[in-house]
């Protein structure tokens, strides 16, 4: 039963396909069932966990054995066995996202159940998987009102949870004042490097990076065991195993706890009822916040932490008295009390951001942020690190208006690079990345800039091609150059060069690993991180300086570009089309004499084929930015596209017309046919009958931007050379045109003639249909029609 186990775990996609014409699962669900009434209780215990593996795939096999497996899960919930009852909360954890309606019948019994389970303190795993149930529930939308009638039994056991142990408390006692002692190898986590995708929405904007959650919060990811084979899962630095304690250190704020999970459910709970939650809550707070064992304490400010995104309506009275006193716990002889309180501000920190008249930013607002700012250069540890990203919380939340207090908060930064050791330098850069990418060119004051790149540059050469650190440092860097723009001029080559070197290497390790396995394979985020950094510089400085650097690399930038862009990683051919569309949008006379070698290779990549099959947001994240990078190119190089136009019709009208692409995506394709009509309509134009339907559907919803106006511009060419193919679009083309936002899109030389273009269109057709205000009148809205006559005259 345990090989069996593993085979389940590690194979539950192969299990439930054909194999000349039999699935593998049709017989095993139903062995694994009858196997949970053993005698043996670790074969019930390992076939319900077998069972579980399958659950969240909702293979057929699960879907008709549900009803048996429910009576077994029943009969099983009282087992003598903690393991069985672990594995029986983990199911009706799975089934409620698979089959809430088969849970519901028994909603008051199974939270009385869980109840019992999450009270068993002495068993915490078990504990844990009950309260994991609360957290299935709450997020289910369908089922969480039903929790309403049980809130007064759930509440106070969540609150009674989230209280250290004893034995939390034994292990975590000692660690006082650690700042200056070495981080042991250990206790620094691996980190993912996070692709900027600079294209991940269409108009050039960005995706808003997820709230990071720090270390006294209550994040929680899948562990490695928990994702199908092949899948890589992203976390930050400050994520949270589940599950996965071989790396532990045996501390209670290194893994998913009881104590999280409870505080995440109170966190869910307070978005699913708001006021009446804190209600709830409210006599609990004022009995604990300020008790005097200081657990208890800490509970109370994790408690009043975790509604606070909920239930912030009904708080925000209260606020005016609870954040002094916050801040006030800064200075608690505890450190797990000024961590936790850390955090909770942070969570406040948006309430503190919106007050908008002076007095009451001086009374609340600045306080706030000096107390958590001081608490960077805590002598403990990890209530530095809770201050950073309480922080990093305050800065994106406050947004462009903290460009005032730039000044302190970088001389704090700095402080920090000094002081800190290498585990909590990584979210030292997050705090400078964030506070860059929020106040934007107001860190381009000569003051700030000499007081933040000497101390950035200092750890630009300490740190080791090799070491992990590069890559938070390398995301960092590329906000930084992106925030000051030309001010990073005096720091862009060696940087740069410094990239260069990174890749070169970093894909020759590969070649030489591919050719011999026994080498390792090098770690693509050197790639993903030093390409993001490329493509901020090339935008940062002025053209003359990034058109040295791109000639001038050794070895030449667009040669390594050709391997990045056909990396077997999605990261990093997502990385490597944002730097070629930037390039080409840049230093375009530099990447002109490649693109005989680089076309087609973007022509391959807006194949839909395998990542259709896969439905990986990084593999459609890959083709947006193919799409947009794409669409950029088609901008300069005019009438050497023809030879690539039939082909990269074809690849458009595919991601247009497939229903499971993502909108961005599709937005991003729609820009990008349209542009290649700029200077090939002509070639373009026998096909608009089949264009034109696909591409206005998709151009309606893109934001009225400068790149909405070229597609529009280049799409209204190839009408021109072909009008009649316009027929059964008439309608969608005038209302498109009704409601355009014009002024908006007037300020280029390429987008200057658009209303212009947009009258010869109009006044064509208005020479083909017999009747044009019979046909206005018929196909279009009276607003549409209304604002068409009056823009044009109609």
């Amino acid at each position: 039963m345990a090989a069996l186990a593993k085979i389940c775990e590690d194979n539950r996609k192969v299990l439930d396909k054909d194999f000349q014409g039999q699935r593998p699962l049709t017989f095993i669900i139903p062995k694994l069932i009858d196997f949970t009434v053993s005698d043996n209780p670790k074969i019930r215990s390992l076939a319900l966990g077998s069972l579980n593996v399958f659950i969240p795939q909702r293979p057929q096999a699960i879907l008709v054995s549900l009803d048996n497996l429910l009576i077994r899960l029943f009969q099983l919930a009282t087992d003598d066995s903690s393991d069985v009852r672990r594995q029986v909360c983990r199911a009706f954890v799975q089934i409620v996202e698979i089959r809430p309606d088969k849970i519901l019948p028994h909603i008051g019994g199974l939270v009385d159940y869980m109840i019992t389970q999450q009270r068993k303190i002495e068993d915490e795993d078990l504990a844990c998987d009950a309260a994991e149930f609360w957290l299935a529930i709450g997020e289910h939308n369908e089922l969480s009102k039903s929790l309403a009638p049980y809130l007064n039994k759930i509440i106070p056991v969540l609150l009674e949870s989230m209280v250290y142990s004893e034995e939390d408390i034994a292990v975590l006692e000692g660690g006082g004042n650690d700042a200056d002692q070495e981080d042991r190898a250990e206790d620094i986590k691996p980190r993912f490097a996070a692709s900027k995708g600079a294209r991940t929405m269409a108009n050039g904007e960005e995706a808003e990076r997820s709230n990071q959650n720090g270390a006294s919060g209550y994040s929680k990811i899948e562990s490695a065991g928990d994702l199908d084979e092949g899948e890589i899962e992203e976390f930050d630095d400050d994520d949270l195993d589940d599950d996965d304690d071989d790396d532990d250190d045996g501390s209670p704020e290194e893994r998913w706890n009881l104590r999280k999970c409870s505080a995440a459910a109170l966190d869910v709970f307070a978005t699913d009822f708001r006021g009446p939650i804190f209600d709830s809550i409210l006599p609990y707070l004022m009995t604990n916040l300020k008790h005097e064992e200081w657990q208890y304490r800490e509970a109370a400010v994790l408690a009043l932490g975790a509604v606070a995104e909920g239930c912030i309506e009904v708080v925000t009275p209260h606020l005016p008295e609870l954040v002094p006193y916050l801040i006030s716990l800064l200075h608690d002889p505890e450190p797990l009390v000024r961590q936790i309180t850390c955090w909770t501000l942070g969570r406040y920190s948006a309430w503190g951001a919106s007050l908008n008249t002076p007095a009451h930013r001086t009374q609340f607002f600045e306080p706030m942020m000096e107390g958590i700012l001081t608490k960077m250069l805590d002598p403990n540890k990890r209530v530095q690190e809770a201050g950073a990203s309480a922080f990093a919380h305050l800065e994106e939340r406050a947004g462009a208006s903290l460009t005032p207090y730039c000044g302190p908060i970088i001389r704090q930064f700095v402080q920090c690079f000094n002081r800190y050791k290498d585990r909590n330098m990584f979210i030292l850069y997050d705090c400078v990345q964030t506070l860059a990418e929020h106040v934007g060119h107001g860190l381009a004051q000569p003051a700030l800039v000499g007081l933040l790149m000497p101390a950035l540059i200092h750890r630009w050469n300490k740190v080791s091609d090799q070491s992990r650190e590069l890559f938070p440092l390398l995301e960092c860097l590329s906000y930084v150059a992106t925030a000051l723009s030309e001010s990073f001029a005096p720091f862009a080559q060696p940087v740069f060069i410094r990239c260069i070197k990174i890749i070169h290497r970093n894909l020759e390790e590969y070649m030489a690993a591919v050719t011999n396995p026994v080498l390792d394979t090098p770690d693509k985020d050197f790639l993903v991180t030093s390409l993001d950094l490329l493509s901020a510089i090339v935008q940062a400085v002025d053209e003359k300086q990034s058109a040295a650097l791109v000639s001038g690399s050794q070895p030449q930038l667009f040669e390594l570009l050709t391997f990045c862009m056909e990396d077997p990683e999605n990261e990093v051919r997502q990385s490597s089309y944002a730097l070629l569309g930037d390039c080409a949008k840049y230093v375009f006379p530099q990447l002109r004499p490649f693109l005989p070698t680089l076309l087609p290779i973007l022509v391959q990549q807006l194949e839909l084929g395998d990542i259709l099959e896969e439905q990986m947001d990084t593999g459609f994240s890959v083709v947006n930015n193919a799409c947009w990078s794409a669409g950029e190119i088609s901008i300069q190089c005019g009438k050497d596209m023809a030879s690539y136009v039939e082909k990269l019709l074809q690849r458009y009208l595919e991601i247009l017309g497939h229903p499971t692409v993502p909108k961005s995506v599709v937005e991003n394709a729609a820009i990008a046919l349209g542009r290649l009509g700029l200077e090939n309509a002509a070639i373009m134009a026998p096909a608009l009958a089949k264009l034109s339907e696909p591409f206005l559907k998709s151009i309606n919803s893109v934001d009225y931007t400068l790149e909405k106006a070229t597609a529009m511009k280049g799409f209204c060419l190839v009408i021109l050379k072909n009008p009649q193919a316009m027929e059964k679009d008439l309608a969608s083309l005038f209302t498109v045109i009704a409601r355009y936002k014009m002024e908006e899109t007037l300020r280029t030389p390429l987008t200057a003639d658009l209303q212009q273009i947009f009258l010869a269109t109009l006044t064509i057709y208005k020479g083909l249909i017999p009747d044009m205000n019979a046909f206005l009148s018929s196909s279009m809205m009276p607003s549409d029609t209304a604002q068409l006559r009056q823009s044009y005259n109609l």
